[in-house]
């Protein structure tokens, strides 16, 4: 629907079709919007929608709908650029009393529905916290490892200039990796980068 068509207030059903680039096609959304039996008038396209890029079809349908109307996609993916973009969405809309119907999903979703297509959707936000929690699970396992292993993720810790040129120094008298990372209290982690790298800006008299 476009600018200057008339609202019914039956409800209409509007689609919506997205790629993320202009290679790909949209031509297997649009089939299976037109096989739903959605007219090409009422369907809004979004190309080329990164994660740094508007949807104006998007925000043109959001900013016609009315109560009672139908959201529909291909797939519900269609609708964010991740799953919390998704969820978020189709809370709103079902704040609008809009539903959302899905096409090709494994387990099609229509929020209209009261019965399975709702139980379809509560499975989804269950599903993506689940994965949140699992995230978190795996990140923190991955810090313990690392931390048991001498190694620490995340941002480098800054040292001091002088403590860098003093590591140096100690290399080239010869002391071991370990002797030096005791010496400067540099974890050995950082000593190789230190140690192989160019050499500070500034080198105050540290080693005295």
């Amino acid at each position: 629907m476009r600018a200057g068509d008339r609202h019914r207030n039956d409800g209409l059903e509007l689609g919506y079709a997205r790629v993320s680039t202009t290679k790909q096609s949209l031509e297997r959304q649009l089939d299976a919007l037109g096989e739903a039996g959605i007219p090409e008038a009422r369907i809004y396209v979004d190309k080329k929608s990164g994660a740094t890029v508007e949807r104006p079809g998007l925000s043109d349908l959001l900013a016609y709908a009315r109560p009672g109307d139908t959201l529909v996609v291909h797939t519900l993916d269609r609708l964010g650029r991740n799953l919390r973009e998704v969820l978020n969405l189709v809370h709103d809309l079902n704040d609008r009393r809009i539903g959302v119907r899905s096409l090709a999903d494994p387990l099609p979703i229509n929020t209209a529905d009261e019965g399975m297509g709702r139980i379809a959707f509560l499975l989804l936000a269950l599903f993506a916290e689940m994965e949140r929690t699992f995230t978190a699970e795996r990140a923190a396992h991955a810090r313990t490892v690392a931390e048991a292993a001498g190694r620490r993720i995340g941002r480098p810790i800054a040292h001091p200039a002088d403590k860098i040129e003093y590591a140096r120094l100690l290399k080239q008298q010869g002391s071991s990796l370990g002797e030096i990372a005791t010496k400067t209290g540099i974890p050995k982690t950082s000593l190789h980068r230190y140690l192989t790298g160019p050499g500070p800006a500034t080198t105050p008299n540290a080693a005295e």
